[in-house]
């Protein structure tokens, strides 16, 4: 698993935490089923049957992949809408492309980010570069997205270009963790994304039997979704593996723990950790759109089937990627 590495990482800032400290407890553990998005890769559904209410102020998180594409075979989405909310696209192995109509975009690889505010309203596209359609090979990644507050969901559309080399890097007390934060402050550490909701996003790397103890803002809800690997969350030690997300308690300390033994196919335990400030505002969302009512939603696909979030040629609605087919809603 690439991302961003270091040969030594003896030599990057430790994180150390209070003694005093409090470990958030295991609120809940799920499995994300799987199935396909856009025009048919594979994803992770991270936060199905998870209430709204404990993900606040995230909405919906994909993990796409881990898949070896065979020639011809890679994929993405078809130009699509979006309101109301923010994407995170963030490659571990392999490459896609980005474009919106306000002039967003450009390639991202291992360890880059794409940050998307869509706001009032955007379209943009997601695909595999030819070259790598032609070739296949190996895709993983995620995209989540992050809400707005109801007084930013009209704001302007933007984009930010992360390279994996503005991700600020750290190690674990033990030296066993690779901690890599991409938005948000941790340990007084401060990542490259620049966020409209207040939010920490951290991809960390346990070696084999390694204990990770990241202080994490009590303010903030917190989530770790594992990647691959196994190993335990919380101080009791709750099993997890690939394909799980726990939903953590109160406190101001995450522990995460890697099995001694690994799969040969994942020797490290990956997870990626995600925690911010609750807006605790009314959620509609459906498809592509993120409001605060019902009334907005429709609004939204109005406003789209009329040209208003502007135009591409061969729009596909049908292409539109965590899309539900009623109008869900939440607090």
């Amino acid at each position: 698993m690439p991302a961003v590495t270091v040969a030594d990482i003896t030599i990057l800032p430790r994180v150390v935490v209070d003694p005093s400290s409090r470990a958030r407890n295991v609120k809940s553990v799920t499995t994300a089923p799987q199935g396909y998005e856009g025009e048919g890769f594979p994803v992770r559904r991270a936060f199905a049957g998870v209430d709204l209410a404990e993900l606040d102020p995230f909405i919906h998180l994909d993990q796409m992949g881990e898949v070896e594409y065979a020639p011809g075979e890679p994929k993405g989405t078809p130009w699509h809408p979006h309101r109301g909310f923010e994407t995170v696209t963030y490659i571990i192995d392999g490459i896609f492309d980005h474009k919106d109509n306000h002039g967003g975009g450009g390639t991202i690889t291992n360890g880059d980010t794409q940050w998307m505010t869509a706001g009032a309203g955007i379209l943009h596209i997601e695909t595999p570069p030819e070259h790598l359609v032609m070739s296949g090979g190996l895709f993983h990644g995620f995209q989540l997205w992050v809400n707005l507050p109801a007084e930013k969901k009209w704001s302007k559309p933007a984009y930010q270009d992360l390279r994996a080399s503005d991700v600020k890097l750290l190690a674990s007390s033990d030296g066993g963790t690779l901690i890599r934060v991409i938005a948000g402050e941790v340990a007084g550490h401060v990542g490259p994304g620049s966020t409209q909701t207040p939010i920490s996003i951290v991809h960390a790397t346990l070696a084999p039997g390694a204990k990770l103890e990241l202080p994490w803002n009590k303010n903030y809800n917190a989530l770790v979704y594992t990647l691959n690997g196994n190993g335990s969350v919380g101080e009791v030690k709750h099993p997890v593996h690939m394909g799980q997300l726990a939903v953590m308690g109160d406190g101001d300390t995450l522990v995460i723990q890697a099995d001694p033994t690994q799969e040969s196919r994942s020797p490290e335990m990956d997870v990626l950790i995600l925690g911010g400030q609750p807006i605790k505002e009314p959620v509609a969302w459906m498809g592509p759109f993120v409001m605060n009512t019902k009334a907005e939603v429709l609004k939204a696909f109005d406003d789209f089937q009329k040209g208003l979030l502007g135009t591409v040629p061969a729009i596909d609605i049908t292409g539109v990627h965590g899309a539900p087919t009623e109008v869900v809603e939440g607090k």
